[in-house]
């Protein structure tokens, strides 16, 4: 491509110079092409380490100019020089194609088009310089956004209420003698809400279908422990159902539903976990009846803020957490862009 630009170059200049001389073309082409050719390797590599030498970000700016500058001056010093040597062997014997009347004038303004070319392949360099320099600031961005949503993720693994775990073996020894059935149906619940939770990545989404089944897995548990104080109601709207969304994005929803809700109530209480496809938004609701002495802390839970901060790094702007208290209930809403495509953050 390059080389091709700088064909052209040539071409256009010997043709001018034609005209301006009134010699034949073909004595302008064999003098001026040959010349841009070897004058745009020279100036191209001189540009390209001169601008590695003195990087932009250097702060700088008086310095690089006065470098540039002189550089430039002496590229088209050469360029006009190189093009007096080739002219000067038409002079030689039988050689009548090559030569073009060159006079002061003329070699000035080839100085002068040398320098402003070489200023130009310099501001092309540097131009690049910064366009790879960005390109490089982004994936180290990105780098460090996977690495936060990783540790966010890990994090929330670690905020698994330790309780939960304690519990739920509690639970699995007490049934042991009672119920050895459902011993061994809590123990594989267990086991498949730790072996899904830990499968997952941070960078990849999943589908809505997922994650339900990881919050059937820990309520299953849950059930165990407070038997019919924990009632479930599901209202999944099947187009919602393959929708994509940060993993592990509900289940603490749900596990503080259990925890700050069903847990403080003696008659215990229905869950109820919505969601639905509304156009190009996905729209998800926890529902949990709380004590009507309860504060409002939960609204300041690790959880919740998690949850904020996982949908502005996944979405920014175009997705949102609510939470509020009515009729006696808790209700955390999410509000995200709706996404069935394979997707990675």
């Amino acid at each position: 491509m390059v080389f091709l630009v700088c064909l052209a170059l040539g071409l256009g200049l010997a043709i001018v110079l034609a005209r301006v001389t009134e010699m034949p073309w073909l004595n302008a082409v064999l003098l001026v092409v040959p010349a841009t050719l070897v004058y745009a390797v020279g100036s191209g590599f001189s540009a390209f380490y001169l601008c590695r030498a003195y990087p932009l970000a250097q702060g700088r700016p008086l310095a690089i100019a006065g470098v540039i500058g002189v550089a430039a001056l002496f590229a088209g010093l050469m360029w006009a020089t190189l093009l007096q040597f080739v002219n000067s062997l038409s002079l030689l014997p039988d050689v009548p194609w090559l030569g073009v009347p060159l006079g002061p004038s003329l070699l000035a303004l080839f100085f002068g088009l040398g320098a402003l070319l070489y200023c130009l392949v310099a501001a092309v360099h540097y131009l690049l310089q910064e366009f790879l320099r960005a390109k490089s600031a982004e994936q180290r961005g990105l780098e460090a956004q996977l690495m936060a949503q990783e540790a966010q993720l890990r994090m929330l693994r670690t905020q698994i209420d330790p309780h939960f775990l304690f519990n739920s073996l509690n639970s699995i020894s007490a049934l042991t003698s009672i119920d050895a059935a459902g011993a061994r149906t809590m123990t594989v619940a267990l086991a498949s809400f730790f072996r899904q939770s830990l499968s997952m990545e941070a960078h990849q989404h999943i589908a809505l279908e997922q994650e339900l089944v990881l919050i059937r897995h820990f309520l299953s548990i849950e059930q165990v422990r407070f038997g019919e104080r924990l009632q479930v109601n599901e209202e999944i709207d099947p187009q919602a159902l393959p929708c994509l969304l940060p993993p592990m994005l509900i289940q603490p929803l749900v596990e503080n539903a259990v925890k700050h809700g069903i847990c403080g109530l003696t008659e215990g209480g229905v869950i109820t976990i919505t969601a639905r496809r509304a156009g190009s938004l996905l729209q998800i609701e926890v529902r949990n009846p709380v004590d009507a002495e309860q504060g409002s802390a939960r609204g300041n839970g690790l959880g919740l803020e998690n949850v904020r901060q996982r949908l502005a790094s996944a979405y920014g702007h175009e997705a949102s957490v609510h939470w509020t208290r009515q009729d006696g209930c808790f209700v955390v809403t999410i509000s995200m862009p709706a996404q069935t495509g394979p997707t990675e953050e």
